[in-house]
């Protein structure tokens, strides 16, 4: 297997993935087996670049036959609940990835935790501080200037070993003692400067109860879960490359067997997309979302409402590599993914959102009449549907004007098109109410134009989608935009909310989807791809979200 694993990272070296050179490097060194782990806090729902993480730890145990563990670090109760653990297991589920029997808490490894901590204080490399959190960083000293040692540095280790004893029986209230490591405050990397290793906290914790009111930091909890459960390779985000030599200290100090090795990579950037759990959490407690999983939102649950497939997003992780430099993708990336997932899957149907009526009035009064269209011109294998036509329709406001533009192609007085899938009509007059809005469109149609019926006549350039109006299904349709705007003028690089995000239409449907489930796909006629909404949409009143629209504006190698 080594020698298997060995020769997968060598083929894969040139790929623009760097870290299988890295892992070219391990199994040239015995190296058995590849062990990765995706390890979130469950302090927010996850979000598109969190799968980006995902695929990437799961996708390389799979590459090289490995294992991949989905773990919490839950480290912090003030931010925690079990509605986050739920929604994170959804979410890695619906990627398509499984980890298997390996679930895992870091809250499961609370004592191992505390006995490493005693471990470190009889050793003479922890102590007890009684410093604030604001005296300590006084003392922490800056990038240029070394910090100084905390007057509680210098404790017996018998002294230390009561007073943190002391912290873990509640004795003392949060904000006066700490756990620290005693490494070196003249350290260049302040991350060595003696980090915190344990802070008081009495709160409740959503797997622990109230039996712990000490916790371990991140830094000293998380690369002791890598070496508990044996992870070969520890894959992260690049803000934790100035952390690695304090991984690599709680690990070489641990006393444990396991040496994992730590790995940074670029996180993902978006045009346009709050990448931020803590920002995304303010826009969900003001209320100025539908929640997490809003449409909108980059979450991964948002996303999944609004119709995005797993597939599209695995692509788009792919698409965007891996590397150690900080970039942006354009989002269209994202759009363009999805368009080319469903484009060949998804059925057609036709619907009009900004409906305008036609009457045409030499079509027999009262007659309907099934007319057969395809469900999707580039993937026969979905067949055909029968589509009800009559005297009155709904066709797009957009696609009439009674004064027409230059090189405007549909519907104006005077002018013929072609219905799809039905016949030809030509404008003959218009209705307008008292303040002169256009309410209605009369034409007349050609029965020999019949589509399919072989006819080959005149060309017209415009082909216009419809609904009949006896047979519409009323549906409201909602098309979304970017929910944030890049804000070039802000130097702190913070984005402001799209104020036309969200478009909410009443339109009309064919009645061949009248019966569609929330989660449905269509792609409608010239307007995009579409899903029915799973929370708000009922048999009496269907919802769809926009998906994405036709048109990219992703170009290919941009």
């Amino acid at each position: 297997m080594a020698e298997e694993n060995k020769k997968i990272a060598e083929d894969l070296s040139g790929t623009g993935n760097f870290i299988h050179a890295y892992i070219q490097e391990d199994l040239g060194e015995n190296l058995s087996h590849v062990h990765t782990r995706f390890p979130p806090e469950p302090n927010g729902y996850l979000h598109i670049g969190h799968a980006k993480s995902i695929c990437l730890n799961f996708g390389l145990a799979k590459l090289y036959g490995g294992k991949c563990n989905l773990r919490f670090d839950d480290t912090n109760p003030t931010k925690e609940d079990t509605e986050y653990v739920e929604s994170i297991e959804e979410d890695v589920r619906w990627l398509g990835f499984d980890w298997e029997d390996r679930l895992f808490f870091a809250s499961s490894y609370f004592d191992t935790f505390y006995e490493v901590a005693l471990k470190l204080i009889k050793e003479g490399k922890a102590y007890v501080c009684d410093l604030s959190a604001e005296e300590m960083r006084q003392y922490r000293g800056t990038l240029s200037s070394p910090g100084k040692n905390s007057p509680y540095r210098d404790r017996s280790v018998e002294e230390n070993l009561d007073l943190f004893t002391r912290m873990k029986n509640g004795e003392f209230p949060d904000g006066s003692h700490t756990l620290r490591a005693k490494i070196d405050m003249a350290s260049p990397n302040i991350n060595m400067r003696d980090p915190v290793l344990y802070r008081i906290a009495h709160a409740h914790h959503h797997k622990t109860g109230d039996a712990w009111c000490i916790y371990p930091m991140y830094d000293f909890a998380h690369p002791l879960e890598d070496v508990i459960e044996n992870i070969t390779h520890s894959i992260c985000t690049m803000e934790f490359e100035d952390h690695r030599p304090l991984y690599d200290w709680v690990v070489d100090n641990s006393g444990l067997p396991a040496k994992p090795r730590q790995i940074e990579f670029a996180r993902l950037g978006m045009t346009n997309t709050v990448m931020s759990k803590r920002k995304l959490r303010a826009l969900v407690e003001d209320g100025l979302v539908d929640g997490w999983d809003d449409p909108r939102m980059p979450t991964i649950s948002g996303l999944r409402r609004r119709g995005v497939t797993p597939e599209a997003i695995r692509d788009f992780c792919e698409k965007i590599g891996v590397s150690k430099a900080n970039s942006r993708v354009d989002s269209s990336l994202l759009d363009h993914c999805i368009r080319d997932d469903l484009k060949t899957k998804t059925p057609v149907a036709m619907a009009v959102l900004r409906p305008l009526k036609v009457t045409i009035t030499n079509y027999p009064e009262g007659q309907i009449e099934f007319l057969p269209v395809e469900n999707n011109p580039e993937n026969e294998a979905l067949g055909i549907r029968e589509v009800p036509f009559g005297r009155e329709l709904y066709i797009e406001q957009e696609d009439f004007m009674e004064v027409p533009e230059k090189k405007f192609f549909r519907l104006a007085p005077g002018k013929e098109v072609r219905l799809k899938g039905a016949y030809y009509i030509t404008c003959t007059g218009v209705v307008k109410d008292g303040d002169g809005k256009i309410t209605e469109v009369l034409c007349t149609y050609d029965p020999e134009t019949k589509s399919g019926s072989g006819f080959e006549g005149r060309k017209v350039k415009g082909t216009l989608h419809w609904v009949c109006a006896d047979t519409a299904i009323d549906a409201e349709v909602r098309l979304y935009d970017a929910m944030m705007l890049d804000n070039d003028e802000d130097p702190s690089g913070d984005m402001i909310m799209n104020p036309n995000s969200l478009e909410v239409l009443s339109s009309k449907v064919e009645p061949s989807i009248k019966d569609a489930k929330g989660g449905d796909r269509f792609q409608f006629m010239r307007n995009g791809y579409f899903c029915v909404d799973t929370k708000t949409s009922t048999p009496q009143k269907l919802v769809f979200n926009r998906i994405v629209a036709l048109k990219s504006a992703y170009k290919p190698g941009k």
